[in-house]
């Protein structure tokens, strides 16, 4: 059950990722943003990767090391979101694939379990424009942070959240985002760390058990940057 759990509790965050972009002309919320680093709009324009070499600058088992099982890829689940509690996650919509992924055209994603245990770990690339990775990450990273509670129902099944803002690493890439969430559902919590990297036109997003995410954040930069 608690290895059910944790998958949902990934695929719920990526729902709220994958929801559409807003008009930049909304009003930031009060919130401190989540982000750190330099800015994107005086990045140099470079042209995005495309889907299958970003497939090749994913961690592998052999990157990983022992204990390590990648998890085949699920299909696309469509269940309703509904967002309580939280304005400015509603105001992104409350309608998302759950499962799903970032919006951006070039993407590729692994996922791993480690050690026949509850701990999975999953990594996230895009490619794009260094504005439109930075704004389409932040936005997401700057609602959910702004709310320490909040409730999600998806597919009819409520969720209670509890998000935290982190220390981004510091010396990663461009910008850096970092939060800590809570899923609580049918007696069970589930804490899920994840730390987004844009470097360039590259996007970053590694989720998962905390322990696993700091183990594996500066490893998986270094291989989507080594071609670079």
């Amino acid at each position: 059950m608690r290895v059910r759990v944790a998958t949902t509790a990934l695929g719920i965050t990526a729902a709220f990722l994958a929801m559409p972009a807003c008009s930049t002309d909304n009003k930031p919320g009060s919130a401190a943003s989540a982000r750190t680093g330099q800015p994107a709009d005086a990045a140099p324009q470079v042209a995005p990767l495309t889907s299958t070499a970003l497939e090749t600058r994913l961690l592998d088992q052999s990157d990983l090391g022992s204990g390590y099982l990648r998890k085949p890829e699920r299909p696309t689940q469509h269940d309703d979101v509904t967002v309580i509690g939280c304005p400015a996650l509603s105001e992104l919509g409350g309608d998302a694939a759950t499962g799903g992924m970032l919006t951006f055209p070039h993407k590729a994603k692994a996922d791993f379990a480690y050690g026949g245990s509850s701990s999975e770990i999953s990594e996230e690339l895009y490619s794009d424009s260094a504005e439109k990775l930075s704004d389409g990450i932040g936005r997401i990273f700057d609602a959910m942070t702004g709310c320490p509670t909040y409730q999600v129902v998806a597919g009819g099944t409520p969720i209670d959240m509890a998000s935290q803002k982190l220390p981004a690493p510091h010396g990663l890439g461009d910008e850096q985002w970092s939060q800590l969430l809570t899923f609580s559902t049918g007696g069970r919590s589930t804490v899920v760390k994840q730390t987004a990297i844009r470097d360039g036109s590259l996007l970053l997003v590694v989720s998962g058990s905390p322990a696993l995410v700091d183990r594996h954040i500066g490893k998986a930069l270094a291989k989507a940057t080594a071609a670079s």
